[in-house]
């Protein structure tokens, strides 16, 4: 592992917490660090401590959980699929997860129901993916992949006619939850356990996933059990998609240009590249929804949209550079 790139992922530290100090202070009533400490400590203003407490501070916690998962669900997808544009929302999960939501929007549901209910549609889509990509007894990238893609297309126009056929007041906050928006983002507890918990797991298989990013025949060849840690991939990087859109809906870009730009920086070391993705993807995120939540204040933009403006223009600049 070289010292450099390993004292690289160290500037990553306070660059994450920067992004955190900014989503809390930065917004439509901006706070200064004075007013924000004096708040820690149980003084300052009731307007203040309202701000922080129970509006910034949770949602600032919950994006940068929300980011993190989504860059190592793409970061584990593309080794996954040996395909570098793969995304977390390649299989089809986002669209299993919106049609539970929208389902749950129509109905009249309250926010705690409709995130329970992307939860099952993305859980359902799963179960779809993995056992259609199954039925020959085996399965391997390439029959994921396209089950995946053809499963989204499904879920797609399901949508779609649920958009067309939905009353006409329900349709705002449809399409800002199918933008990704974290106003609505029901704590951070589920995300953050979620993330923890996957770094646990894969921190001690870095060799065996540096191994299969060589080839599932070569990783086969030196003895590795390659369909159980495909399938704990898979399973994993699942799971983080299924809680990120729960928590904050379909948001683009994350996953897919976390882990391009990281392996400029870092090369494909997994153990590095893996909670390097968890901490550039959750400054990514904090700092986009907090661009979300000003740039119009004190109207709000779903922070998707944030996310795709600035994911354009910076993958196809990635995308040159790895071409020259």
């Amino acid at each position: 592992m070289s010292h450099q790139r390993y004292r690289l992922l160290y500037w990553l530290l306070p660059l994450a917490a920067l992004a955190l100090l900014t989503g809390l202070l930065v917004g439509s009533v901006q706070i200064s660090p004075g007013e924000a400490w004096a708040v820690l400590n149980g003084q300052g203003d009731s307007l203040h401590q309202t701000l922080l407490l129970e509006l910034r501070l949770p949602r600032v916690l919950a994006a940068f959980a929300v980011g993190g998962l989504l860059a190592i669900a793409g970061a584990l997808m593309q080794l996954l699929l040996r395909n570098p544009l793969a995304d977390p929302y390649v299989l089809g999960l986002s669209g299993g997860a919106a049609t539970g939501a929208l389902l749950a929007l129509l109905s009249g549901a309250g926010a705690i129901w409709v995130s329970g209910s992307a939860f099952i549609g993305a859980l359902v889509s799963t179960l779809l993916v993995f056992g259609l990509a199954r039925l020959s007894g085996n399965w391997n990238p390439l029959r994921l992949l396209l089950t995946g893609v053809v499963l989204a297309s499904g879920w797609g126009a399901v949508i779609s006619f649920m958009l067309a056929v939905s009353p006409s007041r329900e349709l705002p906050g449809m399409l800002y939850w199918l933008m990704g928006d974290l106003a609505y983002a029901q704590g951070f507890a589920l995300p953050w356990s979620t993330l923890l918990l996957v770094l646990l797991i894969l921190q001690p298989l870095g060799r065996s996933l540096n191994v299969l990013s060589r080839g599932s025949l070569q990783a086969a060849s030196l003895g590795m059990a390659v369909p159980k840690v495909e399938g704990l991939i898979y399973l994993l990087a699942a799971l983080m998609t299924a809680v990120a859109v729960t928590v904050a809906g379909s948001i683009g870009f994350v996953g897919l240009l976390v882990p391009h730009a990281l392996r400029l920086l870092f090369g494909y070391d997994q153990r590095l590249l893996l909670p390097a993705c968890a901490l550039a993807g959750g400054s990514l995120l904090v700092l986009a929804d907090t661009l979300a939540r000003t740039l119009l204040a004190p109207q709000q933009l779903p922070v998707g949209v944030i996310t795709a403006l600035i994911g354009v223009p910076a993958f196809l600049w990635l995308l040159s550079r790895r071409a020259t």
